[in-house]
Formats: structure tokens, sequence, C-alpha cells
């Protein structure tokens, strides 16, 4: 990409606003288009001020194509967007934030992805390499876009980088070392099927060439089958099986595996996170940070005192007897199946938010079993009650009624919800917002959410 390339960029949330701040300064023509209108983009407006930027507001027209050298999307802009197409009709290439950074980047990147616990894998393995000495950075999806801090990062420094499947499905470069975590149904409102939704998750491994490294989740059979599809050097994790190289659960020891020599990095029982979705984050955690150089040590360290990431299983308040947790990240049923086998206390569950239309059977079937309350609510909350309910009837006639789950109440929005669970709510409960749906029902992101949720709980 020449400097005096003509670039268009869509979208001006945050990946959008710092891509476009970096090639202004890098010389770089920039038009910026957002369906949004000017009175609703204030704070990004406000932060470019100064820079030479054109702008095309309220609307992406195709005649913004007609000198592009490059078309670059935020992480909210489809494929199947108009314009998006034309401009691949065009042969315009297509990059993003994450692409560009990666192609400039003078450090080794460690990329994540997965379906979910990318989040907390990445703060992990930015604080096992900064325990090690190394300097680190950590960004990506994770909040901080990392083409902000390009300018600054040396060949030698450590860079951790969180990858959606939204930035991955156009990228045509892959980290040197990359981790897909688990592959399950996520997203399919926006990628439509399974199959393009695995497809672009393979970009991060897709692209690597023999001296890379490729950590996959040996217990998730679709990010297991990604060995197929790279030229990289595998390394596996897993809550059961010994693998030939990386990390392993056995005998309630977390094992590293690196070369010839095995290390206990620690017991399962001194991992401070909770649940076994999160002991398979340490695991994985430790074989990239082994990767980036980072001793046992600080490995050992990382997974005995890391309590986890905001809105992610995170203890709100503990009120007469009982626990408010915020869970507030879980936007798929798959990651509220998680959040309640983390759990051995009766549960008062609040799920809701919108529906990203994928399967809840399995979700209805164990709140049966793990909750003794179902708060449903938001948009989604009249379909959630009656999945829930009818896998109750369900599980009544085979257990003859000897399910956990008590009743169910349906309110309209998360306040009614916090307010129906204080009354519900026992000594030893659980209050688990999980939702199991995305927030944008009533939120601007699950972050919001969460915060409104810990909030409201607060001022019980």
């Amino acid at each position: 990409m020449k400097s005096d390339s003509h670039i268009v960029i869509l979208g001006l949330a945050r990946q959008g606003t710092a891509l476009v701040r970096y090639l202004a300064q890098a010389g770089a023509e920039v038009t910026v288009s957002d369906l949004r209108a000017e009175e609703q983009l204030s704070d990004p407006l406000a932060e470019l001020e100064g820079l030479p930027i054109r702008y095309v507001l309220g609307e992406h027209p195709s005649s913004l194509l007609d000198r592009a050298d490059l078309l670059c999307l935020s992480g909210g802009v489809p494929v199947d967007a108009p314009i998006v197409v034309e401009a691949q009709r065009r042969g315009i290439p297509l990059s993003n934030d994450a692409q560009i950074f990666l192609e400039r980047c003078p450090a080794t990147v460690i990329g994540i992805t997965g379906s979910a616990g990318k989040t907390t894998t990445t703060a992990l393995v930015g604080e096992m390499c900064r325990a090690a000495g190394l300097c680190t950075w950590v960004g990506g999806n994770i909040g901080n876009p990392l083409i902000a801090d390009l300018d600054d990062i040396k060949a030698g420094d450590c860079v951790v980088m969180e990858l959606s499947s939204f930035q991955l499905e156009i990228m045509t470069t892959s980290p040197r070392i990359a981790a897909v975590l688990n592959i399950t149904p996520n997203h399919l409102d926006r990628h439509g099927t399974m199959e393009t939704y695995i497809a672009a998750k393979r970009n991060i491994v897709a692209h690597q060439e023999a001296g890379d490294f490729a950590l996959l989740g040996y217990d998730d059979a679709n990010a297991r089958a990604l060995a197929l599809e790279t030229a990289a050097q595998l390394r596996w994790f897993s809550g059961g099986a010994e693998v030939e190289a990386g990390a392993f659960r056995t005998n309630g020891e977390l094992t590293l595996r690196m070369g010839d020599e095995d290390s206990v990095i620690c017991r399962t029982s001194d991992v401070r996170l909770l649940g076994r979705h999160n002991v398979l984050n340490v695991l994985a955690a430790s074989v990239l940070a082994g990767l980036a150089g980072a001793r046992l040590e600080a490995m050992r360290q990382v997974a005995m005192t890391f309590t986890g990431v905001e809105h992610r299983l995170e203890l709100a308040r503990e009120l007469n007897g009982a626990r408010w947790y915020d869970d507030s990240i879980a936007t798929a049923p798959e990651r509220s199946l998680a959040a309640l086998r983390s759990f051995e206390e009766p549960i008062v569950l609040l799920a809701g938010g919108r529906d990203k239309k994928l399967p809840w059977d399995e979700f209805a079937s164990e709140t049966t079993r793990r909750a003794r309350h179902l708060v449903a609510f938001g948009e989604a909350g009249p379909m959630i009650a009656r999945v829930v309910g009818e896998a109750r009837r369900q599980g009544d006639k085979k257990t003859r009624g000897q399910g956990k789950l008590e009743d169910i109440t349906q309110v309209e929005t998360l306040e009614e919800a916090v307010e129906a669970a204080a009354r519900l709510a026992r000594p030893g409960d659980v209050v688990l917002l999980s939702p199991g749906g995305t927030s944008f029902d009533a939120f601007r992101d699950f972050a919001e959410r969460g915060d409104k949720f810990k909030e409201l709980v607060k001022s019980l």
C-alpha cells in the first residue's frame, strides 16, 4: 500500500476511527463513510478534527469507489453490503485495521480467536508475558485497536491480539502464532451458515507458513479440524486428552508439554477463575505465552492470581447471602452454558436480549437441571421462556418432576429482571446474568448492559 493511496473506510466505530487516524497521518488520501448522520458521530469526528479527511455521512454511495485503491471495513460492516459487493466486482481489494496492522507490525503477533474465551485468553497471555518481563502490547477486538500503537511497537516486543470472525472473514494474512480455541454456533445472524462462520475463523491459520505455530483446541471438533488447513507447526490444549505438544489437564494438574519435557503449571484447584472453560483458557494461554518466550514461573503466577476480565463471570455483589455475577459477555447460548456449569449452588438465571438465530435446545435442558429459577427478559425473553418451559415439561416426564427448575418469570427489561431476581434470591443462591443473546435490543453493547446490571445490583 503506497502512502499516496486513496483509501475508503466504511464505519467510524472504534476500529474505523483508529485506522482513519493512522492512515491519514501516514499520508494516505482518506475518505470516510458512515451510515449515521453527523450529529450521531460527534465523538469520533472531534477526535479526528484537523486531519485531512473527506467525509460522506448518512449513506454509502457507490461513487465512493470511483477512485478507491482500497476499501477498509469496520467490524460492523457486513461483506454482503451493496457497496462491498460492488467493490469486489470492480476488483478493489478489501482490508481492515487488523489486516493492515499484521502487514506492518515489526514484532511477532500472537493472534487469538474462538467462539468463547478469546478475550479472557488474550488477557491471560498478556499478563503471563508481562510477568515474564516482556514488553507486551494487548489489543484488537478486546478493546484497543493495535493500529493506534503501531508506531511505538519494536521488533522484540510481544503483541497479543484478539481477532473476531468479523475481522477475519476478509483477511489474507495470518499471525505467526495463532490460536483457535473453539468454534461453536455464534453470529449466524451475520454469517448465515455455520460453514461460512468456520471459513472466517479459518483465516487465522490459513495463511501461516512452516515456521509459524497454530494452537488448536483439541476437545472441539471444529477447531481440531483446522489442523488440515495450516502449514504451521501444531500445538494443542485439552481438558482431558494427553496431547503430543501443548498443554493438558490430568490427575488434577495442568501440564505444559514443550519438546520432550513435561512441567506442572499448577493444580486445577489453584486456578482462580471459575469454571472448566476457564481452565481450558489457562491451558491455551500457557502454551501461547511459552511460544512467546515466557517462563513457567510467570505462567504459574498468573494462573494462580488472575481473577478475570470485566463482565465475564465477574462478582458484582454479595447481598443477603446471595452472590450476584455479571456474565454479560455471554451473547450466545453456548457461553451461557459454560457459565451455568461453573456453579454448584442454586442459580437464579437472568437470560434474554436479542437472539442471533442460534440453537437453544441444550441451553434449555441445562437450565432446567442447573437453575432454580429463570428470569427471561428483553426481545428474546418470550422465546427463551417458551423453549425452557418446553424442556422443563419434557424433563419432568422423564424425571418425574425431579428437575431443579422451580419456575420461570418473564419480564420486559433488565431493570425488571434485576427486581424480580432480588425478590427470588435466597441465601446461598447465585444470581447470574448470563443472557445468551446480544444486548442490541436495549444497549449499545454487552459492556453497557453489564455496567447497567452492576449499577442496578449495587443500588438494591
